[in-house]
């Protein structure tokens, strides 16, 4: 169902040239071995910044269309990604709309980072509320559909929404979703595979929401079996390269093997 920033200012006292004392003379007849390249840091590279305004555009463009393609999904009615049919589960339970639902799970879901120290992103805050709002926004305007003519199309254009929409995302690189850096931190701290904690989690979820009544069905199958592959297609459309330094604000990003279905 975390990141680099791309500029931070250089350090004086570590990575200014003009901060390593001079070396000592060579007596007569020795040579200095040559210096690596590495054995000194530089200067950060000036075009890392260039690539943040395009990284910031992707991140929310992709929770937005992230929220839109759940939201066809829970409209065509033919089956839910496996967090949503518990959030869907929950929403009819407690009366809040589903987004709403989204928003309270993912930020208990983060809570559940602290014991397993977890650092979150940019990403991985946003993604707490950006996808809830523009599921329910969504929802609001796409008005309902009775017909499998309309439905099926509606599902089919919902799995790939979500699969470019999880390229958009990822590749910006300002933090896993909460969920997906639940799976990451289970797997560190259980030391089992990332395959099958993500396995478990998600059956765990799907029963769960299953009883209390979310949407199961051909949709979840198809979305189980579409997503890897989708998503890593628009991870390499949208890749950015990567920035030559970390941050120190923002969390690493995971790396995409990591979050999507192996």
């Amino acid at each position: 169902m975390s990141t680099s920033a791309d500029s931070a200012p250089a350090d004086p006292a570590a990575g200014s040239p003009a901060s390593y004392p001079a070396p000592p003379e060579a007596p007569p007849g020795d040579e200095a071995p040559a210096e690596s390249p590495r054995a000194r840091p530089g200067p950060l590279r000036p075009e890392a910044g260039r690539h943040l305004p395009r990284r910031l555009a992707q991140l929310y463009a992709g929770l937005a269309l992230y929220g839109a393609s759940s939201a066809l999904l829970v409209e065509a009615g033919l089956g839910l990604e496996p967090w949503n049919v518990l959030h869907q589960g929950l929403a009819r339970l407690t009366g809040l709309t589903i987004g709403v639902v989204s928003i309270f799970v993912g930020a208990a879901v983060l809570l559940l980072w602290i014991p397993l120290r977890q650092r979150p992103g940019l990403g991985t805050i946003s993604n707490v509320f950006v996808v809830g709002i523009a599921m329910d926004g969504t929802l609001a305007l796409v008005p309902d559909t009775h017909t499998l003519a309309v439905r099926v199309p509606l599902m089919l254009a919902g799995i790939v929404l979500n699969g470019l929409a999880t390229g958009l995302y990822i590749s910006a690189r300002f933090g896993p979703g909460p969920r997906d850096g639940l799976m990451t931190g289970l797997h560190r701290r259980t030391d089992r595979s990332i395959r099958l904690v993500r396995t478990v989690l998600e059956v765990a979820v799907v029963a769960t929401g299953f009883t209390l009544g979310g949407t199961v069905g051909i949709g979840t199958v198809l979305y189980a079996v579409a997503i890897g592959p989708l998503a890593q297609f628009f991870l390499r459309v949208f890749a950015v390269r990567r920035a030559p330094t970390g941050s120190t604000v923002f969390a690493t990003g995971q790396p995409e093997s990591a979050i999507l279905p192996g």
